[in-house]
């Protein structure tokens, strides 16, 4: 009976990801509730165990892809891929109203333009001290700290080494996490409860599964707004970051 169901289970990868899903996010409120008393949001819990989750699936599996290694949940990585989480970001547009964002104007266009060049002036700062001294290689690490999608095209474009195209990726990995983990904590202290302020959010920090999950967690209403200006923010790196940042690190190291 058991193999006949775990069979079943398989063949419907994508069905049985999303009954997955929805447990995990069902016991993440239910802990939410229980321990903080929704003071923790319950989206916050599951983001932080689906982390957990996906490290105890490659360790006890020794694959490469989380919890998906594991064959009855194989279809959490097509749920978790590109193709959904493009598809649930263009979705959310539709929620978007066009007179708030035209609001934002220049000052959405100003946190776009100073997310990308704060983040690639840090993360270019961080290759230096880690002994980097090349203007391809700590511009393609400076790129990755703007996004983990801005990193790999800087360095395809720029001829980097693979070693350092994984280094970009994972620097921008690291604050994805940060920013979807850390926006339910950090938003009362910013203002960040209107859509105005959402929007200079997703232009300041970018990095668009972070920030919508960030969102999520704090006000779903938000999402939208912050994902469409983080969306721009991806664009803006991907032509600045390869061309004028470049020109600039290089004129520096030579």
């Amino acid at each position: 009976m058991f193999e006949v169901l775990e069979n079943v289970l398989i063949k419907n990868g994508i069905i049985t990801a999303f009954l997955f899903v929805g447990l995990v996010v069902w016991f993440s409120y239910w802990l939410s509730d229980t321990f903080t008393r929704g003071r923790l949001h319950g989206s916050a819990v599951a983001i932080a165990l689906g982390l957990l989750l996906a490290y105890l699936g490659g360790s006890l599996t020794g694959g490469s892809k989380g919890i998906a290694d594991i064959s009855i949940l194989g279809g959490v990585a097509i749920l978790g891929g590109a193709m959904f989480r493009d598809f649930a970001i263009v979705a959310t547009a539709f929620g978007a109203d066009l007179e708030t964002i035209k609001k934002a104007g220049f000052i959405g266009a100003v946190s776009i333009i100073l997310g990308v060049v704060v983040s690639f002036v840090v993360g270019a700062i961080v290759a230096i001290a880690f002994g980097y001294n090349d203007a391809v290689s700590i511009s393609t690490i400076g790129a990755g700290a703007a996004t983990y999608i801005v990193g790999p095209v800087t360095g395809t474009a720029l001829g980097a080494g693979s070693d350092v195209i994984a280094l970009s990726v994972a620097a921008g990995l690291v604050k994805s996490v940060l920013v979807m983990i850390g926006t339910p904590f950090v938003a009362p202290f910013i203002g960040l409860n209107n859509p105005k302020s959402a929007m200079i959010f997703g232009g300041l920090m970018g990095t668009t599964s972070g920030v919508a999950g960030g969102l999520a967690a704090t006000d779903p209403k938000l999402v939208p707004y912050g994902a469409m200006t983080a969306t721009f923010y991806t664009g803006a790196g991907c032509l600045l970051a390869p061309s004028l940042l470049f020109l600039i690190v290089r004129s520096l190291v030579g």
